[in-house]
């Protein structure tokens, strides 16, 4: 199964996350299928925080891809931060 979720780059105490399309038995950080997007908790000023690509992922949902709670969570996030 395919399954939209994080995975961790960045620094130590730095995290960065990448909004993938994983197969779900592939690790966090592993192999991936696509890269749909980013969520940068410390970015401040003019660094960006979280771009998600919604063209993408509603490609991938209505392929079936499940959503990670915490992407969901972010997703969320971001419909209403364009509102």
């Amino acid at each position: 199964m395919v399954v939209i979720r994080l995975a961790r780059g960045g620094a130590k105490k730095r995290p960065f996350y990448s909004i993938v399309a994983a197969d779900k038995r592939n690790r966090r950080d592993g192999r991936f299928i696509e890269r749909v997007g980013f969520y940068n908790p410390f970015g401040s000023g003019a660094e960006q925080g979280l771009v998600i690509n919604a063209e993408r992922l509603q490609y991938w949902t209505q392929n079936g891809a499940q959503v990670s709670p915490t992407v969901a969570r972010l997703i969320k996030q971001a419909g209403k931060a364009a509102a």
